[in-house]
């Protein structure tokens, strides 16, 4: 951090302690944007800025005008200079003082994981962050893609404002804020369609249809993703159509789900494409791979160009039998794992395995796990199910990167079960290869359900449980600071 910037972050903490003649963050905001730009400001620039602050603030533009700012300072078409604008008055409320002062521990390097929890927990509850932490966080922001979902909400309008001085944080203003489907940025749009999406399946469709020819092809392949939530077969004639779009990802995105429709045009092309390749007879299952990959499967989402390291006619019976409905094979998964496959044993079962995660099979992915334990598998099955494999499987799997690849698709908060099933694992561990725990120890303690920290603290004395426990401690008091 710079002079400047230390400057600053001491100026905006200080102005909540002692009274100032104008508005020193805004001075402040806009001397740090300008020392990053390369310029400097003037005393006589400052003193105006100064001045002037309390008189702006006065007029605070409605939020569709601010969005057109938002939108002319990108492009250069605003006539105002973003220097010369105070920030918006705020309609959020800030979070309490205990939770930003553990947001600032955060970002300085306490158990700086937690800052994506942190932030999810914070939005939910509809307030912002107070303005001091918003040139780190924006800053953390630009470096950090994963974090930005949460940060429109939480920077407020005054976060919004710094991201029209620095251009290095104009991200900023293409995350969600609130902003109605008109108005909105293209985060905003599909926060608001994702939103329609769960209370009126079909309405959000009709929607996204009104305008489809007027997205852009980045928009549109995000909008179908979309359309996951609530996919039906009255989803299918728009998703068909989308199988011509121009752009590659809209069309991957298209086939996806259409692959979940097993009643749908391309499932039922897909099935008779593998049926082509595969005859099961008895107790084998005898296999021939397509020979050439034509247009008509293009447009079905098979692409042609295999990654390195597999064949050509590998590559395509894969993504042709991933796509295939599952109905078609006539027997359950478990039965057909004991056949003999005397050609393409391996493609046929990894296909097996991606065609249960495409179409979110429960009894597939059940079976596949138990032949290639994967995240991805996972989230096919309810949060309970999820647990029970997860646990049974650390019961019986060493500790290596295949158990913690694991254990991180199990979605949070993880219950008594699993906790104490990995909780047992440190601790045998811990006799035999201490060093060997550190991705283990910090995992638990960030998914374990924080309100947990008891049974931590008491099942063992070993320090690696003690370490699990004291995170467990860490995040249950992060959640009663952001809902006091």
């Amino acid at each position: 951090m710079t002079g400047w910037e230390e400057l600053a972050s001491t100026a905006l903490v200080g102005t909540d302690r002692r009274p100032y003649q104008g508005d020193l963050l805004d001075a402040a905001a806009v001397e740090v944007a300008r020392r990053r730009a390369g310029r400097k400001t003037s005393a006589a620039e400052q003193r105006e800025q100064t001045a002037g602050a309390a008189e702006q603030r006065e007029q605070v533009p409605s939020r569709a005008e601010q969005r057109e700012q938002a939108v002319g300072q990108r492009d250069g078409s605003s006539a105002a200079s973003p220097e010369t604008q105070a920030a918006p008055a705020e309609e959020r409320v800030a979070v309490g003082r205990r939770a930003a002062e553990r947001l600032v521990r955060i970002m300085g390097g306490e158990h700086e994981r937690l800052l994506p929890e942190w932030l999810a927990a914070a939005a939910a509850t509809g307030r912002r962050v107070p303005p001091y932490v918003l040139p780190e966080l924006l800053e953390k922001g630009r470096r950090d893609r994963s974090i930005r979902v949460h940060l429109g909400v939480l920077a407020g309008q005054r976060g919004r404002w710094l991201a029209g001085l620095n251009p290095a944080w104009d991200y900023l203003l293409e995350e969600p804020t609130g902003e109605t489907w008109e108005l909105g940025g293209a985060a905003d749009r599909r926060a608001h369609l994702r939103t329609l999406r769960t209370a009126d399946p079909e309405q959000a469709r009709r929607l996204l249809e009104s305008t489809w020819e007027r997205e852009t092809p980045d928009d549109r392949a995000e909008f179908v993703e979309v359309l996951a939530d609530g996919l039906s077969m009255e989803d299918e004639p728009f998703l068909e159509s989308a199988l011509d779009d121009r752009r590659r990802e809209v069309r991957q995105a298209a086939a996806n789900l259409l692959t979940r429709l097993s009643g749908s045009r391309m499932s039922q092309r897909m099935a008779g494409r593998a049926r082509a390749c595969v005859t099961i007879s008895r107790k084998v299952i005898a296999v021939d791979a397509p020979h050439d990959c034509d247009k008509a499967m293009e447009r079905d989402g098979i692409r042609p160009k295999p990654p390195r390291g597999i064949g050509e006619r590998a590559w395509w019976l894969q993504q042709i039998l991933a796509r295939a409905p599952l109905s078609i094979w006539g027997h359950p998964p478990a039965a057909l794992l004991t056949m003999k496959i005397p050609d393409w044993d391996a493609e046929v079962k990894a296909a097996w395995v991606r065609a249960a995660v495409l179409q979110k099979d429960p009894e597939w992915a059940r079976a596949m796990f138990g032949w290639d334990p994967i995240a991805d598998l996972l989230e096919s099955l309810p949060p309970d199910e999820q647990q029970e494999l997860a646990a049974d499987f650390v019961k019986k799997h060493d500790l290596d990167s295949q158990l913690i690849m694991v254990l991180g698709g199990v979605s949070s908060h993880w219950r008594e079960g699993l906790a104490t099933a990995v909780l047992r694992k440190i601790v045998k561990v811990a006799t035999t290869q201490p060093w060997n725990l550190g991705e283990l120890v910090k995992l638990a303690g960030e998914r374990i359900d924080p309100a947990l920290f008891p049974l931590a603290l008491s099942y063992s004395p070993v320090e690696s449980v003690q370490q699990v426990a004291a995170l467990l401690r860490f995040r249950a008091d992060m959640y009663k600071e952001l809902h006091p």
